[in-house]
């Protein structure tokens, strides 16, 4: 019998068969779009009790080269990310996002869309979409008798 070193969680994360299946999940969930356009840039969207928080890394871009658009229960952010130009560059190796970046996420109902924020900060953009008063969490208080 063989030993096998098992992968850590986080070269799984990375695996291309991995993210597949995530976007399937996300799919079945509606919480994203099929394919985002352009590069892929880390996002992480998450539940609070009182909203729906979406942050996005957007390492050397300012306020105002992003665009946030909410529409119905899609929010799409766009942004140009910089090419360098010139050839006189010889890559090695290209893993900076470049180009136009595009990405649209399928919320669940109940946000308060005149109560969105934005904000960036030190290259992460953060986005907090309130929920309407019948979507939060509400706690029932159990009588004992």
């Amino acid at each position: 019998m063989a030993l096998v070193r098992m992968q850590s969680p986080r070269t799984f994360a990375r695996d291309p068969m991995f993210d597949a299946v995530d976007r399937l999940f996300d799919l079945a969930q509606g919480t994203t779009t099929p394919t985002p356009a352009g590069p892929d840039v880390a996002t992480d969207l998450y539940e609070t009790d009182e909203a729906w928080v979406l942050e996005m890394a957007v390492p050397g871009l300012a306020a105002d080269d992003l665009d946030v658009a909410l529409e119905n229960r899609d929010l799409t952010v766009r942004a140009d990310l910089p090419a360098h130009e010139g050839d006189d560059r010889r890559y090695w190796r290209r893993g900076l996002p470049r180009g136009t970046l595009s990405r649209t996420f399928r919320l669940p109902d109940g946000v308060d869309a005149d109560a969105v924020a934005a904000r960036v900060h030190d290259g992460l953009l953060t986005l907090t979409l309130p929920k309407v008063s019948e979507a939060k969490v509400k706690k029932i208080a159990i009588d004992a008798n």
